[in-house]
Parts: structure tokens; C-alpha cells; sequence
């Protein structure tokens, strides 16, 4: 059992890193990761001192920032060639059994080409980043409607949320959160990488909707990863701006549904 892992920094706290770094290599399989630093200067380099004896390909890009997708596929690319492909967020921590069981999945089931775990707040608290496609007006609602009024439209949120799935079923999904996306490598390079023309936002979107048009995207429950989670957009006006730019692409290459 071999695993490839792409991991994209962008001046990250570094103890939040590491403790993904140390739960990547708890896995008791060959890992060989794959990480390109999009940060203004190679300072997080130091991390990777204090794991010389795994097998680490650490790139720094020349304080170009190319955004999550690119950076991936630069990851990527550079990568070797294992059977399995897992992209995965620098702010993630799990147990040394979430990948090897997901991997198990795969094994068995060679019509799936993505696979996901439950996803958790450090607290506990489930995190409902699995999505159905989704429409203008229920991003508008997320972005632009205040918290305290998003009850108004709680039955719309929850639907493209998934939650009336509960979670807790091995289910087809249409859309897998960027954090954590286990791939079945000979697909993923079948369908191709992340869409380079989307600098940050929805190309974890459009990614598992080309796969799931070819192979099954799935959501396995039977294990837990945690997540610091931030939705930056929503606390930065450059970021919103961005946000707003992948949207329109995103509803440009896969349909406008106003509502």
C-alpha cells in the first residue's frame, strides 16, 4: 500500500502544520509527500528539518502565489507515482487508521475515483462541507445575509448542505471540501487536475463534479478527520472579491442555476 500526498502552505502557523505533517506519516504505509510553499519567503522550510527521515519533496515557489488548485498540480505533478493521490490541507490532524481504511474502500470498490471522511471542528462538531451543486441566490445567501438572518433560509442552507443525509451513510456526493480528497490516482489523472484558471474557491467544486461524471465521489463516515476551519472570505474584502470571481467561472463552465 503506497501514498502520494500533495500539501499547499501559504504563510501557515507553523505548529498547525506540523501537527498535520505528524498525522500524515502516523499512517503505516510508504507515504511520499509532495508540498509547494506559495508564501512570500521560504520560512516554513525550518518544518521540514525536524522530518528529514520521511520522504518529503518540499518546493518553494519563489514567493509566487498561484493560488490552491495550480499549487496542487504543481504538487502534483512532482509527485511520484503511487496508486492513491491525497490532497490535503495544511490545517488537518486524524488518527494512523482514517487513510488506510479509506484506502481498504477503494481497494474494494473500483468504480469510486474520490473518496472523503466525516469532517469535524477540533470540538467535535461535524463539519457539512459535503455539497450539492450549487445556485446563484443560495451563495448570495451564504456570503452576503447576515448569520443571525440565515435562519430565514435554514430549509435552502441545509439542503445544500446535505443534512438531511445525516452524515453518518456511505453515500454519493456531488461536491468533496479541497481539505481532504482521497484519490484513486489513475482517474484523477484520467480526468485531469485542478482547473488552473480558478486562483482560489470552488475548484474543489468543479473537480469532484468532472470526476463524479466518470467515477463515484463518496462520502465514508467510519472515520474522522478535524479541521481548523476559517472561511476567509467572509472576514476579507480581497478575498470576497476573489470568491465572487470563481463563482462566476465556476457557473460559466458548469450551468447558471439562479435559484
Amino acid at each position: 500500500m503506497q501514498l502520494t500526498a500533495s500539501l499547499v502552505l501559504y504563510k501557515n502557523d507553523p505548529e498547525i502544520v506540523i501537527q498535520a505533517i505528524k498525522s500524515l506519516f502516523s499512517t503505516p504505509i510508504k507515504i511520499n509527500l509532495s508540498v509547494v510553499d506559495n508564501s512570500p519567503s521560504d520560512e516554513l522550510k525550518t518544518i521540514f528539518d525536524n522530518f528529514q527521515e520521511y520522504d518529503i519533496d518540499y518546493y518553494f515557489n519563489n514567493g509566487n502565489n498561484v493560488g490552491f488548485g495550480q499549487a496542487h498540480n504543481l504538487a502534483i505533478t512532482r509527485a511520484k507515482k503511487y496508486d492513491y493521490h491525497l490532497v490535503v490541507n495544511p490545517d488537518v490532524y486524524f488518527d494512523n487508521n482514517v487513510i488506510t481504511e479509506l484506502i481498504h474502500y477503494l481497494d474494494k470498490h473500483q468504480d469510486v475515483g474520490l473518496i472523503t471522511p466525516k469532517i469535524s471542528y477540533p470540538n467535535g462538531d461535524i463539519q457539512y462541507l459535503c455539497k450539492r451543486q450549487p445556485t446563484v441566490l443560495t451563495l448570495f445567501i451564504r456570503r452576503f445575509i447576515p448569520k443571525k438572518m440565515q435562519f430565514l433560509f435554514k430549509k435552502r442552507l441545509d439542503w445544500y448542505e446535505m443534512r438531511d443525509i445525516s452524515y453518518n451513510q456511505i453515500i454519493e456526493v456531488p461536491i468533496i471540501s479541497g481539505c481532504f480528497m482521497l484519490f484513486n490516482r489513475k482517474y484523477l489523472d484520467d480526468i485531469g487536475y485542478f482547473d488552473k484558471n480558478m486562483f482560489m474557491y470552488f475548484e474543489d467544486y468543479d473537480l469532484t463534479m468532472r470526476m463524479s461524471k466518470k467515477y463515484k465521489t463518496i462520502l465514508y463516515p467510519h472515520v474522522n478527520i478535524y479541521h481548523h476551519w476559517a472561511r476567509g472570505a467572509h472576514n476579507s474584502t480581497k478575498l470576497a472579491i476573489v470568491f465572487a470571481q470563481s463563482a462566476v467561472y465556476f457557473f460559466n463552465k458548469h450551468g447558471w442555476k439562479l435559484y
